[in-house]
This record gives C-alpha cells, structure tokens and sequence, in this order.
C-alpha cells in the first residue's frame, strides 16, 4: 500500500517528489535534519517542509524526534529501504547516459580478489574484449568487503566476491555462477595432510582461521553453518585480512581452514589441501553489480564468467574423483589376512 501511494505521488508531483524523497534518504543517512540540510545546502525550514509534504503524501509520519537527532518510524524504514534501490538505478542510468553522450566510451569497472585473476577474470575479460571491443575496463584489486563497500560508493560496477556475496543481495544484483567444490587447507605437516580426502567431523579438535567482517563478511558464518552440520561449532583463534594472509596463518599458527578448491593452487609454501568428503559442502561462486546496469557489455562479461567458472568448476570435481580412485581400488583387491 505504502509503495503504491508513493508510486501514484510520484506520477502526480514528478519534480516536487522526487527532490522530497533525495531530501528523505538525506535525513535517514544523516540522523539529524540540520545536517541533512548541510548536505543538502539549503536551509532547515525549507528541508522540513519538504519532509513534512512528503508526510502529507504517506499518510503518516516518516520520522520521531530524539535527543540525538531524528529516527525514522516504521514507515520511514520501509519507504528508505525501497527507494534506495530506485535511486541507485536512477543515478546509475543517468552517468552512463551522461558519459555516453558527451561521447565517452562505455566503461566497465571490475572488482576482483587476486587469486581469481589467473584461472577465471582473465579469460572472461578475453571474451568481453572480442564482443565489445571498444568497452573501456577498469580493474581494481580489492578484498570482498572492499568491493562490496567499493559497489556502494559508486567506484566499481561490478565485483568478483565469491562466497562472501552473500550478504550483498539485499543491495546489489547477485548472480550463483557455480558451486564449488571444497579443500581443507592444512599445514603441510599436519596429520591429515596426506589424505584423499577429509570429512568435516574429522576437524572438530582443530583451530580455524577466521576473517573480519570488515574485509570477508560472512565468511566465518559459512564456515560455522557447514561445520555444525557435522556436530561441532569451530573454534576461531586468528582473523585473515586476505587470502595471501589466510595462507601465511595456517603455515606460521598451525591452524587450518576451508575455502574453495581452486586454492590448490595458490602460490604458498609450507601448505597442503585435502577435499572435503562431505555431500553438500561447497563454496559459490557469486557475483554482484549495481543495480540499474544493463549495458550489454555487463551482460557479456556475466555469460563469459559463468561459462569459465562453471568448466573450472567441472574440472575440479573431476580431479577430486580422479584422485580419490585409486584408493577405493586399493582397497577392493587388497589380499584377506589369515
């Protein structure tokens, strides 16, 4: 009911709504309308009137009074989360319109994590460039936490994230490329590190790297739900910034951790991976972009990630079963003692 009055308001008083509902989400970031109105750069009385229109129009107050500032009511909350994703697509359409007519080349800027540079971005960027080659990108090395706060300032388009994209649905277009296989990865000296595979139940006595919500957010909640599947809850004792620091811990701390199996083959001393047994334990490959981007080079970009993801994905799955043979083999024809 609510979006179905702003929607006819909106209809009704184009220019006059929508500067109320920008001088809005002003005061909900803000907390206080005289900073908002600072922002803003006009004055309070005039920035309170203009909410106090836009009450008229809901039917309610958006807003109560505390000693801090303001607090959005109920319906204040419900208004703000729907129409941050209508501004962030309107300001979007309009940049790339804006950059197009004053005769820029379409840009597509991309966050990535290093380790996935090699093995998926690079041939996907390779099919991008044969189908838009006029597309101008723009390639920003960053942790998941930062590309997920790099998509919300506006400075990337799109972001390579993993796992840890998750968390971004509410905010940002996800697309699940594939599900994964996944390793334990393990010091190279540790009691499982020479085995086929692994179960999770088998980790229950061990230490986990964890990461900081900060730069992994979600991750360690993943974790947690895969290993209370198998009975236990993990026990955290250090917090990786990146993958290179994951690594650096679980060979300097003795600690272990789960990820992806195309950590396999990360460039680290002192580390082994074993596959993870249990049915159900994967790790997804998600993507996230800005909503309001519809540019076809995007979608190109999407369809030539999903393909590369998905065929490293198979090939992963396919070396585990190869691996995993020869031992149910072994086992078959071994000789019965006496």
């Amino acid at each position: 009911m609510l979006l179905r009055h702003c929607s006819y308001a909106w209809t009704a008083y184009p220019r006059g709504m929508f500067t109320q509902l920008r001088s809005f989400l002003a005061v909900i970031e803000e907390g206080s309308l005289n900073r908002a109105a600072g922002r803003l750069r006009i004055s309070q009385p005039a920035l309170t009137r203009q909410i106090q229109a836009l009450e008229r129009e809901i039917g309610g107050r958006l807003f109560e009074r505390t000693s801090a500032g303001v607090k959005p009511t109920d319906a204040g909350h419900a208004l703000a989360a729907s129409m941050r994703g209508i501004f962030t697509e309107y300001d979007a359409a309009i940049a790339d319109a804006r950059r197009l007519a004053q005769g820029e080349r379409e840009r597509l800027r991309i966050g990535y994590l290093g380790s996935t540079a090699r093995i998926f971005l690079n041939p996907a960027l390779a099919a991008l460039r044969q189908a838009y080659p006029t597309v101008k990108v723009q390639l920003r090395d960053l942790s998941p936490g930062e590309q997920l706060a790099a998509l919300r300032a506006g400075e990337i388009d799109v972001a390579l994230v993993g796992q840890e994209g998750s968390v971004a649905g509410r905010d940002f277009y996800t697309r699940k490329l594939a599900a994964m296989p996944m390793v334990v990865i393990l010091p190279a000296d540790h009691r499982l590190a020479r085995r086929r595979d692994v179960r999770l139940e088998e980790l229950r006595e061990e230490s986990f790297v964890g990461a900081g919500e900060v730069d992994m957010p979600g991750r360690d909640r993943w974790i947690t739900q895969l290993c209370r599947k198998a009975g236990f809850s993990p026990k955290f004792v250090h917090r990786a910034t990146s993958v290179s620091h994951m690594f650096s811990l679980v060979s300097g701390e003795g600690a272990i951790t789960l990820g992806p199996a195309y950590l396999r083959d990360f460039p680290a001393a002192g580390i082994a991976t074993a596959p993870l047994a249990d049915e159900g334990a994967t790790w997804d490959f998600l993507v996230a972009w800005q909503r309001g981007r519809t540019a076809g080079s995007l979608q190109a970009l999407l369809e030539a990630l999903a393909g590369v993801v998905q065929e490293v994905c198979d090939a992963e799955r396919a070396e585990i079963a190869k691996q995993r043979k020869p031992a149910r083999k072994n086992q078959r024809t071994a000789p019965m003692s006496n």
